[in-house]
Parts: structure tokens; sequence; C-alpha cells
């Protein structure tokens, strides 16, 4: 493959948000020929938009296959392989291949499936959506097939991204996007719902109002901003994700029904149990500095400053405890499958797993604040129907997945984000 003094001809094949992301930064860096495309309808579109600019569209992907040295499918994972199997043949010969989907599976058969034997695939992910800056951002690197070269290739393309990069293998890469991903979004996709099925939000009460509840709140929003498919992909098509999301509603069902039942000293051992085995903090220890590692999220003093409302003031209203339901679940589903959190963070976490890790290392750290957790799930009748909700919600996003339905995740997803 020849490349000319301006460097590699780049291709795009799917200009959604992350496709065009890509575009941008690329053109941002420097780089004078990228190729793009995406459904035929949007060529006249994508022609106007950049008219004037190094990214230049093309009709199809046949085109871009043709003239590009590198070419990156950013195309659903659910697409992957139809639209592999149009433009594959057209690959230019030598050219290096990757992808940009959040589940590697299908991407790696499609590849191997469709593309010639002539080309060479090193594939990529930027673990983060199209809104968040590039910079310290994780970008995987898969070398598939090919010559070192190739991999020194697309760090050089990439380079003006100013990602971390990780190394991984196709097989790697979903077991950690299933780790640092899945749970999360099905612990704050099944907080909206409850949300919405319950008909009462946190904005709208003084019940949550600072502290992790606004940490909470505010992941949540960010999630269901964000299209459905992002998350669809990575939990219906990643084996690794789905098995991780039947564990957190089945942790999180185990739980409720120890508090609804009264049984303390079972739910006290469980939750306990979890606490040290995830974050090596024995009962009897207050939490703190772990391995060297500061606390990810600010003390409670300093946190409670942020709110999302007034609260009444202290002298007419104690607040209620809270269960944490949810963090509780999520501690007891890592400890269940034996995923050490912070171990994944530092290979490829993304900002809201390190947000998530970060509330629940800010539960479990406190051992009054547990303690509080633990005594309000077993007594507390304030948030009990919440709680109620949220399970029930976990349940349905569990059995959402393991139907492998697209359509009626995106039905369950639009219905709470419609609300938001």
């Amino acid at each position: 493959m020849a490349i000319t003094d301006d460097g590699p001809i780049i291709g795009i094949i799917g200009m959604g948000d992350m496709g065009r992301m890509y575009a941008l930064r690329f053109q941002a860096g420097g780089h004078k020929r990228i190729y793009v495309c995406d459904k035929p309808e949007r060529y006249e579109e994508l022609v106007e938009e950049f008219r004037g600019t190094s990214i230049h569209p093309l009709p199809s992907g046949h085109a871009v296959s043709r003239l590009s040295d590198l070419i990156i499918y950013s195309v659903e994972t659910s697409a992957i392989s139809s639209v592999v199997a149009a433009y594959g043949p057209s690959t230019k010969l030598g050219a290096t291949v990757a992808g940009q989907t959040s589940v590697k599976l299908p991407e790696k058969v499609a590849f191997e499936k469709y593309l010639p034997d002539d080309v060479d695939i090193v594939s990529i992910h930027s673990l983060h959506g199209p809104s968040v800056t590039t910079e310290g951002q994780p970008l995987v690197i898969i070398h598939h097939r090919g010559p070192i070269e190739k991999v020194r290739l697309v760090e050089d393309v990439f380079r003006s991204f100013k990602s971390r990069y990780v190394y991984l293998s196709y097989e790697e890469h979903d077991k950690v996007t299933a780790n640092t991903q899945a749970v999360t979004h099905a612990a704050f996709l099944s907080m909206g719902t409850a949300w919405r099925n319950s008909a009462s939000y946190p904005w709208e009460t003084t019940r949550y109002v600072s502290g992790i509840e606004v940490v909470k709140v505010n992941i949540t929003l960010r999630i269901y901003s964000a299209k459905w498919h992002v998350y669809a992909g990575l939990a219906i098509l990643n084996p690794s994700a789905q098995s991780q999301i039947q564990q957190y509603a089945r942790s999180t069902t185990e739980l409720f029904k120890l508090m609804v039942e009264g049984k303390g000293e079972e739910l006290s051992r469980r939750v306990w149990a979890a606490r040290e085995d995830v974050f090596g903090w024995k009962e009897e220890e207050e939490g703190g500095v772990r391995d060297g590692r500061a606390p990810i999220l600010l003390s409670e003093d300093v946190l409670d400053q942020f709110s999302l409302g007034q609260k009444p003031e202290k002298e007419t209203q104690r607040e209620s405890p809270n269960s944490h339901l949810s963090l509780l679940a999520m501690v007891d589903c890592w400890n269940a499958l034996g995923i050490r959190p912070f171990e994944h963070l530092d290979v490829a976490g993304t900002p809201v797993f390190m947000l998530w890790i970060g509330v629940a290392e800010y539960l479990f750290r406190s051992r009054q604040l547990l303690a509080s957790a633990i005594s309000a799930g077993l007594r507390d009748r304030v948030h009990r129907p919440e709680d109620i909700e949220f399970c029930v919600a976990a349940r349905g996003w569990s059995e959402c997945v393991s139907f492998g339905n697209f359509e009626l995740y995106q039905r369950r997803f639009e219905e709470t984000s419609s609300e938001f």
C-alpha cells in the first residue's frame, strides 16, 4: 500500500454521531483526505454540510472502500454484517480495515467472512460517546490481522485524538466492555424506568436533592439522552453482557426479598461480605485509601453542596433513610460474578463507569452509611414503593435482553426517555 506525503487516505462508512465525530477530529488533526458515506438518501445532505472541507462525502461504501488506505466501519453492531457484506469485497488492495462497534464478536465474524484475504484488520473502539472529549479517554486497538506496521499506522492516524491506547483482543474487548458498561447501563436504565412507572421524578421532590443522589440522577439522564441502539447492541449481542445483566436483576430481587421478609442477619451478612470482597474493607473497618488510590468522589460535606433543589429547613424535616437498593445490588452483582471494578477501570473504564464505581465506593466506604442503608431496607416504608418499582424494572430489562428483541428494547428505552 502506497501512502502519500499527505498521509493515509481515511475512509469512514457510517456518518452517525460517532462517525461524524471521527471525521471532524481527523480534519482538526490535519488529515487532508477523508472520504465518508452514509445511507444513499443522506448523500446530498453530507455534501452540503462538508462543502469546502477536507471531508469528502461519496455516494456509497464501494467508493470509500476503493479509495481509502484506512477504512473505519462506524455502524450499529446489529448492521455490521450486512454492511461489510455489501462493501467489504470492494476494499482497496492492502488497505487496513477497522470497526467502531461496541460489540466485537459480530464484527470479527463479518470481517473474516467478507473482507479479502489481502486486507489487514486493526480494529478500534473509543470507549465514550460522541459528546465526550477524546483526550485522555481509552481507545481500544485490536491487532487482528496483518503486520505490526499497520498498528503503528492506526496509532498515527488517531494521534490527534490524544486518547489513551489500550491493546486488547476481540475477546478481551467484549469481556472488558461487558464488565465496565453492561451492568452500569442496566442499573440506570432500571432507575429511569422505575421513575417513569411510579410517575415520581427526583427533581420534583425534596426527597432526593443532594449527595450521591445528584450523581445517580445525572448519570441516568445522561444515559437516556443518548440513542437506544448504543446500549442495545452491547446488551443483546455480547454474551458476557447478557449474563451480567441477568445477575444484576437476580441480585436486586434477592436483596429486596431479604428486605421485605425482614431477614436482617442474612441481608447484613451478604452486604458486608460483598463490601470486603469487592473493596477489601472488613466489616469492622472504616473504609479508607485503597491500594494507594484516593476515593473517586468528594467527601460527603462537599458533595452535599451540589443540589437538585432546596431542602426544607432541617428543624422541620428529617431526611428519610434510603436503602440504596441499586447500589447494594451492584456491589452484590460484582461479587457474585467475581468482577473487580477497579481493575477494569484502570484498563478501559468509561466516564460513567468511573462515576458509578465512585458512587458505590462512597456508600460502602462509610460503615455508618452502609449500616443505615441496610436498616432502611429492612424497616423504612417511605422508599419501599420505589424499591418495588426498581426491582420490577431491573427484571424487565433483564428479560428484554434475554429475549434478544431490539424492537422491545427500543420501545422500553424511548417510552422512558420521552418523559425526561
